[in-house]
């Protein structure tokens, strides 16, 4: 369910992996660089949320 979150909304993903602070970190950036880059941005923060949400879950087994 994470990883369909990830596609749509990376900061919040990346919130619910456990990462707050890093969290509100992409979403200051993942904001003005969807608008700004018309949503070319978007797959680099798909790739970060993933990343994350798979290193947690390794972190946790």
């Amino acid at each position: 369910m994470n990883y369909i979150l990830a596609i749509l909304l990376p900061p919040l993903s990346i919130l619910l992996a456990g990462r707050p602070i890093l969290s509100i970190v992409t979403f200051i950036i993942w904001l003005p660089a969807l608008f700004f880059s018309g949503g070319l941005t978007h797959p680099m923060f798909i790739l970060l949320a993933w990343f994350v949400i798979f290193e947690g879950r390794n972190r946790r087994a």
